[in-house]
């Protein structure tokens, strides 16, 4: 239901949507540098009244925006029948109902992010991935959380907002009230079923150790072998999930982890070693996964920047079309439950056809991999803005040929056509928003799983910031393909156009950082706590290498 307020919007309002709808994204990492996962206990009444700051966060902002859309008073007086030029006569808000506005969109996007952060991770974390019967789940769970995520916004575009439509603001805002309340008791409820993850601490402290320790031993020479650098193989090692092996990637970090000697050759006794004096390989390794991993992220970006544009200038596009489908008027906003029916369909026939049937042929359990996904889903994406582009010149020619450039009648073109580069971009985020949860969840470390997750939603945030630049760069060099207010005299199929190209070049650029990127290795602990000393010695020599 979060998705329910981003979705409903006005014709011109993109800098809202693209300025407010992506801090969601964006605060996720912060509610993931700080998710506190908690040992197993039974549920009580106190989850209810003491709930996670993103879920209080979330709850109040739909509280307050209820309460401003239900009273008049903290709200302009509604502009109806109003010509889309005559707009600037109607009343604005006043600083007082923009503050009210804006505190309960970034309570929301704040608790959003919370949530977004922490969802994949706990769900994930149900599935041990070194068991060979979980292991193959572990996939299959972030396919069946993107279906979730489908469900709740078919439900927004179209029951909330027939509601918001026909009801009022107000109500539909209360039903998204209600709904957080109604997930908080179902989530509070199966808290004693959850496996929750004991916390190891900050992992942006982790990180900021690695480089604070590495830059006050840069004169210091880099160790040849591994081992010469410090790492845990100890009993202590055993309340770590694995152990990281050395890379020769960003080989200046390693110096993180080189352990000072004195000057006879022994070990120093001036420092006392820390966190932050000295690193284990394991944490310089986590430090090299997540810089491994930022271009790949970057380069899913763009992708993003042109959902944007699906979610803009295409329901501008359905507001001069014809909206009726099999004798229904579909509102504008409604329009995106075209590729969200597809997703529906098509996530299912993944999951139980594809799947199993590239898997003959690869020998892959996810049939594909996680990288291979990704980049399916950029391809698609750059076909979705030629696809568009073909629509946006065959509803112009539809314009010019019925003299209807200026008017503000729809078209005789129905509003389905969209429904092509919709559908197409739905499978793309299909192929590319699952490939990055699972890949960022499976290459991160044990204690950077929330982190690493999040980064994938601010992808999204990014690639709708990048837009408000993209366009804006466009329509200075171009000289106003879109700085009209009529899209019948926009340049919108050029701007498409060049979408899709530089969607192909964002692919190549993809290639080559998949190309470079360097799969991790780890090494599985097996030692227990309560273990002897000689049952730890022989817990070191079943220790297993896999390579991910």
């Amino acid at each position: 239901m979060s998705s329910t307020w981003e979705e409903e919007r006005l014709n011109g309002r993109v800098d809202l949507r693209e300025n407010c709808g992506p801090d969601g994204g964006v605060l996720s990492q912060e509610a993931a540098a700080a998710r506190e996962a908690r040992r197993r206990r039974r549920w009580t009444w106190r989850d209810l009244l003491q709930p996670p700051p993103p879920v209080l966060g979330t709850t109040i902002g739909y509280a307050i925006l209820t309460v401003q859309a239900h009273f008049h008073q903290l709200r302009p007086i509604p502009c109806i029948g109003v010509a889309p030029d005559q707009m600037g006569r109607c009343e604005t808000a006043d600083s007082g109902q923009t503050a009210m506005l804006f505190i309960g969109l970034y309570l929301i996007a704040f608790g959003t992010g919370g949530i977004k952060a922490a969802l994949p991770a706990l769900g994930a974390d149900q599935f041990d991935a070194n068991d060979p019967k979980e292991a193959p789940k572990l996939s299959s769970f972030f396919n069946w959380f993107l279906f979730s995520i489908t469900i709740g916004a078919i439900i927004g575009v179209t029951f909330i907002i027939y509601i918001s439509t026909n009801v009022g603001w107000d109500w539909s805002l209360g039903v998204c009230f209600l709904a957080v309340l109604f997930a908080v008791v179902c989530i509070a409820m199966g808290k004693s079923l959850y496996r929750n993850n004991v916390p190891k601490g900050s992992p942006i402290l982790r990180i900021l150790q690695v480089f604070l320790v590495s830059i006050r031993n840069r004169n210091l020479p880099i160790p040849e072998m591994a081992d010469e650098l410090h790492e845990i193989h100890d009993k202590e090692a055993g309340l770590q999930d694995e152990i990281l092996q050395r890379s020769d990637q960003f080989r200046f970090l390693d110096r993180a982890a080189i352990v000072m000697t004195s000057a006879n050759g022994g070990a120093s006794t001036s420092i006392s070693p820390g966190p932050w004096r000295l690193c284990t390989v394991t944490q310089v390794e986590e430090t090299k996964i997540l810089i491994r991993m930022l271009p790949i992220i970057l380069s899913t970006v763009f992708m993003n920047t042109c959902l944007a544009q699906l979610q803009t200038f295409s329901v501008q596009q359905s507001t001069t079309m014809d909206t009726h489908i099999l004798g229904f008027k579909m509102p504008g906003p409604s329009l995106p439950v075209i590729p969200l029916l597809f997703m529906f369909v098509l996530i299912p026939i993944y999951e139980h056809v594809f799947i199993p049937i590239v898997r003959k042929f690869t020998g892959i359990p996810t049939g594909i991999r996680q990288l291979q996904r990704i980049g399916v889903g950029l391809v698609l994406s750059a076909i979705s803005m030629a696809i568009a582009a073909v629509i946006e010149t065959k509803r112009k020619s539809v314009a010019i040929e019925n003299n209807m450039v200026d008017t503000v009648k729809p078209l005789p073109m129905t509003v389905f056509w969209l429904g092509f580069q919709y559908a197409i971009f739905g499978a793309a985020d299909m192929f590319t928003l699952v490939g990055l949860l699972d890949f960022f969840y499976a290459e991160s470390s044990a204690g950077m799983k929330s982190l690493s997750t999040a980064i994938s939603w601010s992808s999204i945030a990014l690639g709708y910031f990048l837009s408000s630049v993209v366009v804006e760069v466009v329509n200075n060099v171009s000289g106003g393909w879109l700085a009209s207010n009529n899209l019948n005299r926009d340049k919108l199929n050029y701007f498409y156009w060049l979408l899709s190209g530089m969607s192909v070049v964002n692919f190549g650029v993809y290639l080559l950082c998949a190309s470079w990127y360097r799969y991790k290795k780890v090494e599985i602990k097996n030692v227990k706590e309560d273990c002897s000393e000689a049952d730890d010695a022989k817990g070191k020599k079943k220790v297993e290498m896999v390579s991910v």
